[in-house]
Order: structure tokens, then sequence, then C-alpha cells
């Protein structure tokens, strides 16, 4: 058995973590998103396939006999590939997918179908608003340039934002509830916007949210195709022992 493991997620680390203390043949793989990846327990390669014709490719020359995809669910490109590829080269395949959040009372929170659908959801008059997306999809906001945005990143962003009211935090999670709140009382945060990535460890900001009576705009996930799909890495690892002792 040869696992490649697509990460990028806390739960794909800590499923790295628990596959190389049981010695099994392991590759983490990075998208390569970010300048500095946590550095993994496994063997580690950085960077695209090359769509899923690649990502077959791979597989056929590394042997690879199951793959874990434990990518961020709105990763929903290299997760199709996932899918493609592997139908394509006889290749298990398991979905690790945590949970997605859902409100709780207190919480105030507009669900958009999708990331661009919500700058146009935001109110017209100026805003503080604190965009707790990543960097890719900034651009959208400036259809809304009258607010005043909070951008938080993980590596420094290079040029000049599309956004003519704009602070960049540069920030690597995990934070705390008071850390959240107490940044959104700084900078006196009137939205949040964020996607619905779901799971515990990077949640504290909708609590911080919810204790500051603040309205939170919710990309919801992209559709995936359909696929084996547990929600933690301990139910991964039984999946690997299972398909060990059958020899799969």
């Amino acid at each position: 058995m040869r696992v490649l493991l697509l990460g990028g997620t806390t739960e794909a680390s800590q499923l790295a973590r628990a596959m190389a203390e049981a010695r099994i043949d392991a590759v983490f793989s990075y998208a390569g998103r970010t300048n500095a990846p946590v550095v993994q327990p496994l063997p580690m390669r950085v960077g695209g396939f090359g769509g899923f014709e690649g990502l077959a490719e791979y597989l056929r020359e590394q042997r690879i006999s199951h793959v874990i995809d434990a990518t961020h669910p709105f990763a929903a490109g290299m997760s199709r590939n996932a899918v493609t590829a592997c139908a394509q080269m006889g290749v298990a395949l398991l979905r690790l997918e945590r949970s997605a959040w859902v409100p709780q009372a207190g919480d105030d929170w507009t669900f958009l179908p999708r990331l661009e659908d919500v700058p146009n959801a935001l109110p017209d008059t100026p805003a503080r608003v604190f965009l707790a997306i990543g960097k890719k999809h900034i651009g959208l906001f400036a259809a809304k340039p009258q607010h005043h945005y909070l951008v938080r990143v993980v590596d420094a962003m290079q040029g000049v934002l599309p956004l003519p009211i704009v602070e960049v935090l540069v920030a690597r999670p995990p934070f705390t509830v008071e850390a959240e709140a107490a940044l959104m009382q700084r900078h006196c945060i009137t939205h949040l916007v964020c996607k619905n990535g779901g799971g515990t460890g990077a949640n504290a900001k909708l609590i911080a949210a919810r204790h500051l009576k603040l309205p939170v705009f919710m990309a919801q996930r992209p559709d995936l195709p359909k696929a084996q799909t547990v929600s933690s890495g301990a139910e991964a690892m039984d999946w690997l022992s299972h398909v060990a002792d059958r020899g799969v």
C-alpha cells in the first residue's frame, strides 16, 4: 500500500502524524498556495499536478494505491481531479471532509450560494468588513469600494490590492476567540465575510462575531462529485487499516 495524502488543512496534518506513527508508506501533497507550508512528518511534494491527467500520471509513476483527499472544502478543483484521476487509474479514494458550520443561537448569518454572491449582499452604506477568505478572491470586493476592508492572509501579499480602503493583516492560525474578538473590536468591524470551511480549527472568528453580535456573510461550499467520505482522521485510519487487511 502506498498512499497519496492531499493536504492543506489541520485535519490533513493530524492525519499525516498518525500515518507516520503507523509507518504507512505515504506522500503528503501541498498545492503550493502558501510560501512556507507546515513541514510534515511524511515525504512532501509541493505544487499542482497539471489537471486530472497529470494527477493520473503521478499515481501511475509513484505506484499510488490509495488517495486520501483532505484538502480544504473550497479546493473544489483538486477534489474533482482526484475523483476523475482515481477512477481512471483504479485507485481507491477517500475524502476526509470536516463538517460544515451551522448557525447557533445568537448568530446572525446570511448564507450565499457562492463567494461571488457575497459582495452584492453587503450593505450599500460604508461599513468595516473583515474578509476572512484568503487572498485569491479579494478582487471580488472591488464591486463595493465604499467599504473599509480588513484582509487577513497567511503570506504577505505582493502588488497593489484592488480595494481603495484596505488593511492587510498577515497571521497564521489557529486563533483564539478572545484574540478574534479583540481584533474585531480594535478595527471596529461591522461585518464578517467567510467561507463555510467547517471544522473547529477556524471557528473562533464565528464565536467572536456571535459574542459581538456582528452579522456574518457565509459562502456555501461548492458541489463536489460523490466519493466515499469520512469526517475524522480516526475514520480515515480505520479505512486504511481495513483496505490493507483486504489487500486492496
